[in-house]
């Protein structure tokens, strides 16, 4: 009989650097791990790798000089635009270097009163108190200033002045403030839209209103640019700072590693074990209002077992309704047998009280993120188990 349900547990490894065996590393330390905390593993575990550990051993990295080189390439040295960058020292302050050094002038727009993700230009409850219209109402940076000071454009999480911040990185940049992408085509008609979910629509957008250059961040290093890494797929997205000159960039080759580390488990344990590069998670900060989710996906490669979403279905509904004269033996002895034939008879209340619909990918890779963390644990890999059982599994 099971006493517990879904575990997750974060992996200690060694500290992989480019070059590194990452595949004989992940699997020796989860051996490693199952052999002196004594578990066993199991068919439908799960095994989660942060996506920095693959590019980091890949090394997928760009400096501002090879970005600038490839900004210079697309739009020839002119003056550029930039629209909806987020608000990051970490995300997006070290591409912003980059993008300016390879233009004359950069114009920057920045959303209001937040950034894509969430993060704050200017304090929501200052912001309230106007009358601005947020879908219609441009500003200079000497505009916006006059109505909000510097106390209340703080982030206030960070401290960062994100104004002031992006404005200091180069002599070339100009701050404007729109929630307009066209608004930019005022300033310059060659613009790279470095939103990153709604990047497609930004771009027909500013296409359709006459930009004469049009990229958006994925279409920037897709390619090596002077030995720099690249990705073919995002680009630029998902990039964090690795130096003050450079970024790593999202890992490549992705789906090669998944299915040789799920091949090198089966090899070791003889289990077929489920694999998933998992990155930022999907939730959001009930107290900032601020979305984890900067990365282009939760998870850009997995194995088959994780195609697909959950079929749920809530034990708490039945047992308050269908079930409700019932208890104890009796009433676990009807919720599983329910369960055992939902595949059957989704029907009805079935059907109207199933779970959400999400993604497993995109459950199982926030569930990754936060046990794995982004600081100071030293658990890059995670082990799921249990996440395929249910109530009425054996």
């Amino acid at each position: 009989m099971r006493y517990s349900g879904v575990t997750a547990k974060g992996i200690i490894t060694p500290i992989f650097k480019f070059g590194d065996d990452l595949i004989e590393g992940i699997v020796g330390s989860l051996l490693k791990t199952a052999e002196n905390e004594k578990f066993d593993f199991n068919d439908g575990d799960i095994v989660g790798v942060t996506e920095a550990l693959v590019a980091r051993t890949q090394g997928n990295y760009a400096t501002c000089e090879q970005i600038a080189k490839d900004i210079e390439r697309k739009f020839g040295g002119e003056e550029l635009g930039i629209v909806f960058p987020i608000l990051s020292r970490n995300r997006f302050s070290i591409l912003l270097k980059g993008i300016s050094m390879g233009t004359k002038k950069l114009y920057v727009q920045l959303s209001y009163p937040t950034d894509e993700v969430g993060n704050p230009l200017v304090d929501r409850e200052v912001f309230d108190e106007t009358d601005i219209n947020p879908y219609s109402d441009h500003f200079t940076e000497k505009e916006f200033r006059k109505i909000f000071d510097k106390n209340s454009t703080v982030h206030h999480f960070t401290g960062v002045d994100y104004i002031e911040f992006y404005k200091s990185i180069n002599s070339n940049i100009e701050i404007i403030i729109s929630n307009d992408p066209t608004h930019i085509l005022k300033y310059t008609k060659n613009v790279i839209n470095c939103d990153v979910h709604t990047r497609k629509r930004t771009q027909k957008l500013l296409k359709k209103a006459g930009a004469e250059k049009s990229f958006r961040l994925d279409d920037i290093l897709t390619e090596p640019v002077d030995g720099s890494g690249y990705n073919p797929e995002y680009g630029l997205l998902g990039s964090n700072k690795a130096s003050e000159d450079s970024v790593k960039l999202f890992p490549r080759d992705t789906q090669a590693f998944v299915d040789a580390l799920a091949a090198a488990l089966k090899e070791k344990t003889g289990k077929n074990i489920e694999v998933l590069i998992f990155g930022d998670g999907g939730f959001k900060d009930p107290v900032g209002g601020i979305w984890e989710l900067a990365d282009p996906v939760i998870a850009p490669a997995y194995t088959g077992g994780l195609v697909g979403t959950p079929n749920e279905l809530k034990i708490k509904y039945f047992a308050d309704n269908d079930f409700a004269m019932l208890s104890g033996e009796e009433l676990e002895s009807a919720l599983k047998e329910q369960i055992k034939n939902k595949n059957k008879n989704l029907v009805g209340n079935m059907h109207a009280q199933g779970t959400t619909p999400r993604r497993i990918i995109d459950l199982v890779g926030s569930l990754c993120d936060l046990v794995s963390g982004s600081g100071d644990r030293g658990t890059p890999v995670v082990l799921v188990q249990g996440y395929f059982n249910n109530f009425a599994s054996e």
